[in-house]
């Protein structure tokens, strides 16, 4: 018989540390399932405009429409 125990805990050199609280349920030797839900943080592709907010491009004076258009990113 499986009994269900919940916890939230981070992996620190590899280990998942148990709370205390639940030590004395789960003792040594003992025949676990370990089930790992992982939050991941979202990922967002990055388009043209955040790469040119990050890295804006230098220019002196003004640009002719040519010359913004030949510009090669």
């Amino acid at each position: 018989m499986l009994n269900a125990v919940e916890f939230q805990a981070k992996i620190q050199n590899g280990l998942i540390q148990i709370p205390d609280e639940y030590k004395q349920e789960i003792g040594e030797g003992d025949d676990i399932k370990v089930i790992v839900l992982v939050k991941k943080k979202s990922f967002q592709k990055k388009d043209i405009i955040d790469e040119l907010t990050e890295n804006p491009i230098q220019v002196n004076g003004i640009l002719s429409r040519e010359e913004i258009y030949s510009r090669q990113l």
